[in-house]
């Protein structure tokens, strides 16, 4: 378990910030950095067949070592970080015994991890936990996933008594901007199920998310001299945001929980003769995410009808859907998943994923692959956080999942 929290702390120093806006796969080379780092590791363990490939794709086999035939699992992570901030210089900071007050995260800029803003913290009164320092995300979405794997790995090759059927294990690139299983191959994998360890707080369990798309807009201007402007100066920021101010006010991130779900404008950029936007839109069920899709397209005809065809250009690309439907058939890998944690003490907590994973792909492309905890709080931030003991709990999960699945 010591050399999972090791690992942890050497993988955040990787940067491995995805880029949305790169026409490469991955977006970021950078992502191949760790990727090496994670190939030599698998090999020191004997998981001879250990590689990256071309598109970044890290893949290795822990051959069973029973007699009998049981399904073959697999076990997954991405390795890349948030673009929401900075994963560059990444400097954790441990806090043992933590008393349940304010964390200091950086004196200079006078950032505090504070139970006031952040409830949760108080769950974890006398755990240790890992912190950034105010100046970049942790990164703990999703290298905590990678650790915690890799440490069940560990201990599976080190007590050779310990019996298991075929793992499967991969990481991959550029899962936080949406293109994760772009080419994941699953055949090549050969798992039968998989499970994402790529959940937040301890105990979380996921076989439930989002139907996702993402939306381009252009906006086509006329900039004249504002002195002779009147009556032909047509300002494309200002439209773009008359389009912003008709979208539903109440169905914004910050607005709503559970099941409800929203439009967010990411990215806004331009002047009077150009402005491009971007958005994504996302829902849990399809009759309502059809419906939020159409209210952008009809929003964008309708200020075009104002202000002449081909003002506005708009992209609306579906990007994954919800697991659900194929998680159901097989939704003994969900109870397998609740079993293993109630018999390592963990309490699960059963919910819809108000985001996406790879698994949700994934289980389109064949692969039904629900989502894990990996112990982490406020990803893609400054105030990113995870405790220590939730790690270990997230390895001892991975481990009785294969064992249940071994008898």
């Amino acid at each position: 378990m010591e050399n999972m929290i090791s690992r942890f702390l050497n993988y955040v120093t990787i940067d491995t910030k995805s880029d949305p806006n790169s026409e490469s796969f991955p977006s970021t080379k950078k992502q191949f950095n760790l990727a090496g780092v994670l190939v030599k590791e698998l090999k020191e363990l004997e998981l001879e067949d250990a590689a990256v490939d071309a598109k970044g794709y890290v893949m290795a086999t822990l051959p069973s070592n029973m007699d009998k035939k049981v399904p073959t699992i697999g076990f997954i992570a991405h390795m890349d970080t948030s673009p929401d901030m900075s994963g560059e210089n990444v400097n954790p900071k441990i806090v043992k015994n933590y008393e349940g007050k304010d964390i200091l995260l950086n004196e200079e800029k006078n950032i505090i991890l504070s139970p006031n803003e952040f409830p949760d913290l108080k769950k974890y009164i006398g755990k240790t936990l890992i912190t950034t320092d105010g100046t970049t995300l942790l990164g703990a979405d999703n290298k905590a996933g990678i650790a915690e794997i890799m440490g069940a790995i560990e201990y599976l090759v080190n007590n050779p008594e310990v019996k298991h059927g075929t793992i499967k294990i991969a990481f991959t690139p550029d899962e936080e901007v949406g293109r994760g299983a772009d080419y994941f191959d699953v055949k090549k994998f050969g798992a039968d199920f998989g499970y994402t360890i790529d959940g937040g707080e301890i105990g979380e369990l996921e076989y439930e998310n989002f139907n996702a798309a993402g939306v381009k807009i252009t906006v086509h201007g006329r900039n004249i001299h504002p002195g002779t402007a009147k009556n032909k100066m047509v300002n494309s920021m200002e439209i773009a945001m008359e389009l912003n101010s008709m979208l539903p006010k109440n169905q914004k991130p910050q607005y709503t929980e559970g099941y409800e779900g929203f439009f967010l404008l990411t990215g806004l950029n331009g002047d009077v003769e150009e402005t491009k936007s971007n958005y994504i839109i996302r829902d849990h069920f399809k009759d309502s995410f059809e419906e939020k899709k159409k209210l952008m397209q009809n929003t964008v005809d309708y200020l075009n009808s104002k202000y002449g065809n081909n003002t506005i250009e708009v992209e609306i690309k579906d990007q994954y859907y919800n697991m659900k439907e194929k998680i159901e058939p097989v939704m003994h890998i969900v109870d397998t998943a609740k079993t293993a944690m109630e018999e390592v003490e963990v309490i699960p907590i059963i919910k819809a994923i108000r985001g996406g994973t790879d698994g949700a792909r994934l289980s389109f492309m064949g692969l039904p692959c629900p989502n894990i905890f990996t112990g982490g709080h406020n990803f893609h931030g400054k105030y990113e956080y995870i405790c220590v003991e939730s790690m270990h709990k997230a390895t001892e999960v991975i481990l009785k999942i294969i064992e249940l699945y071994s008898k």
